[in-house]
């Protein structure tokens, strides 16, 4: 009798309870529901775009993939803020307020990070705008050597005596950067002296006739022997030509190593230090 009572009651309380509460427990139905299909559309949303984005970025020539994972990552990061968003709003909660504390956090971060994030923003510009890539070997204001590492926050290189550098992003964006390695081909300078009572248009006919001798040096452009400068003690000639950029340093070195010889045999003089010195009134020997 006591069992049948406290059912009859429980009944009775939950019936109540559903006449009194029955909007509310609709309302909230719906509202799971609703957030269950946001969660779900958010996550579909996140892996299309992401797909998008990456296929958009590889059809961009010179485009690191780098760049296309960290824009899907932060598309991603905003479609489930927006999802949130949504679904505090469906329960009944001040978004607004919770924007506002958002941004103002948001705010205050920033201040406090704004170096970082520079440096995240020039990550970003160097990577979309490509001024170079891994290997090659760059002079970017303070900092020169080869390009081994490419991040967000800095940018690493090794130096040609193997020494390690790790420039912030901003700063390497912040200069004028060369780039040795990016051009297929490169000219080289050289300066050679000859003597004053030499032939200079003879030293040009051995110097080019030396040049197209080289495999290494291209002769289209042609190479170019050009009267540099006349100094006090001879008449500098300037050697120009054009190599592949991978073989730059071989076809200089090879051409500096052979100039002495060329030269010599050529029946040409290297110029040594000269002076003269004029005696006036110079006492009458004896």
């Amino acid at each position: 009798m006591l069992e049948h009572i406290c059912i009859l009651a429980s009944s009775n309380c939950f019936s109540d309870f559903w006449e009194n509460q029955q909007d509310n427990i609709v309302k909230f139905g719906k509202a799971v529901l609703l957030a269950i299909v946001v969660i779900v559309l958010a996550w579909l949303a996140s892996k299309i775009l992401k797909a998008a984005i990456i296929k958009a970025m590889e059809k961009i020539p010179h485009m690191d993939e780098a760049v296309g994972k960290i824009l899907a990552s932060i598309s991603r990061v905003f479609i489930w803020l927006i999802a949130f968003l949504i679904v505090l709003d469906l329960f009944g909660v001040n978004t607004a307020s919770i924007l506002t504390v958002l941004g103002a956090a948001g705010l205050a971060i920033g201040l406090a990070m704004k170096d970082s994030l520079s440096n995240i923003a020039a990550g970003l510009m160097l990577l979309i705008l490509r001024p170079y890539k891994i290997g090659d070997y760059v002079d970017c204001g303070s900092a020169s050597g080869t390009i081994k590492e490419m991040g967000l926050f800095a940018t690493k290189l090794e130096t040609v005596d193997g020494v390690f550098i790790s420039a912030p992003n901003n700063v390497v964006f912040g200069a004028p950067i060369k780039n040795y390695s990016r051009n297929k081909l490169r000219r080289a300078d050289i300066v050679i002296g000859i003597a004053y009572g030499d032939s200079v248009t003879k030293a040009v006919e051995v110097l080019l006739a030396f040049m197209k001798e080289n495999k290494l040096i291209l002769q289209d452009p042609a190479p170019e022997v050009l009267v540099a400068e006349i100094s006090n003690c001879s008449v500098n000639l300037n050697l120009r030509f054009w190599t592949n950029t991978e073989s730059y340093w071989d076809a200089y070195w090879s051409v500096k190593a052979g100039l002495k010889t060329v030269i010599e045999s050529s029946g040409l003089n290297l110029p040594l230090p000269q002076r003269v010195i004029t005696v006036v009134n110079a006492p009458e020997a004896k």
